[in-house]
């Protein structure tokens, strides 16, 4: 769940105002339910007008189910939703003036130029005169030499652009991204993370699905998902900061045994394996403890080829969470 993408400025002053005082959108205890499965399960959390706030976790957590109630496309089975002061079931109408949606898949026409689907996008919304629009966000996303392109012939990152753009023309408030990155290549993302940065500078409140951990460090507020629950809720630097001890990186032969001996170490809060590489949260930082445990594991035969501290990421907080939450 992980991949490489610059990191961009994307703060929100939390201590401007409570959540209550300026909510772009809440949700309390809300379960849905589809059939025998329950695909959201008693989730609370408000989002802040002008925040960025990640929902992160892997296929079937609940993100597109949740993105989807905020939109008003699915009603919750229990609790309430509330956004931009709405009801979102009931008043979609009224939602979709002020709110855009980019799903998973792409949803243009694939027959209609780039100018053509931005135009057909704005009439449906009724925004008549949409063409300064058309042309600040053509620039914005760098597609005005393509304008005149069919949308069937644009690349995977081009047609992302594209429907950000229609998502954007009708100028919302909030927009709602259900993984806009997925199966895009790494610079379309880094063309679209600066999107984001521009789009957010403007107060645009977004709230965005993705399963990548990585790009949830550039939120300001995310909600780590597993299983319709919710695990954890903060700020990235909060939630990395939450776990204990200080964080090393093994790296060794025989994988197995060596994750076996270190468990058993004292100090060891964790163990964790990432490909060839252990990470391993120790009680303290300091050079005996690093000494204790290479010891250890070369009179047990395992050969140590490298340990060095490293900075706790999202992706370690999402397992030590899990780990909790698993009876």
């Amino acid at each position: 769940m992980s991949s490489v993408v610059p990191r961009y400025s994307m703060t929100w002053n939390a201590a401007a105002a409570t959540a209550q005082d300026v909510a772009a959108i809440t949700l309390t205890a809300v379960t849905k339910r589809y059939r025998q499965t329950t695909a959201v399960r008693d989730v609370s959390f408000s989002v802040g007008r002008g925040e960025m706030f990640g929902l992160i976790g892997p296929d079937g957590a609940g993100k597109t189910t949740t993105i989807r109630m905020i939109c008003g496309l699915l009603p919750p089975d229990a609790g309430t939703v509330r956004v931009l002061d709405l009801d979102p079931a009931r008043d979609h109408r009224r939602l979709t003036e002020s709110a855009g949606y980019l799903s998973q898949r792409f949803s243009l026409y694939g027959d209609l130029s780039i100018d053509e689907n931005i135009a057909f996008f704005a009439e449906i919304h009724g925004v008549r005169d949409y063409r300064s629009r058309r042309d600040r966000l053509l620039e914005l996303t760098q597609l005005t030499p393509f304008r005149a392109r069919l949308a069937d012939r644009l690349s995977g990152g081009m047609k992302q652009k594209l429907a950000l753009a229609c998502t954007l023309v009708h100028e919302p408030s909030l927009i709602l991204l259900d993984e806009p990155t997925t199966g895009v290549d790494p610079v379309s993302r880094r063309e679209f993370w600066k999107l984001l940065s521009e789009f957010l500078s403007q107060g645009i409140t977004i709230v965005m699905a993705t399963p990548y951990l990585d790009e949830a460090e550039r939120c300001s507020r995310v909600a780590l998902l597993h299983q319709g629950g919710l695990l954890a809720m903060d700020t990235p630097a909060a939630l990395t900061g939450s776990l204990p001890g200080t964080l090393y990186e093994v790296m060794m032969t025989e994988h197995r045994r060596a994750v076996a001996i270190l468990r058993e170490l004292p100090g060891v809060h964790d163990v964790q394996m990432f490909g060839e590489r252990a990470h391993v949260r120790l009680d303290r930082e300091d050079a005996v403890a690093v000494e204790a445990l290479t010891r250890r594991l070369t009179d047990a035969g395992v050969q140590v080829t490298g340990v060095r501290p490293i900075a706790t990421s999202l992706e370690d907080v999402f397992i030590a969470r899990l780990q909790e939450a698993t009876p």
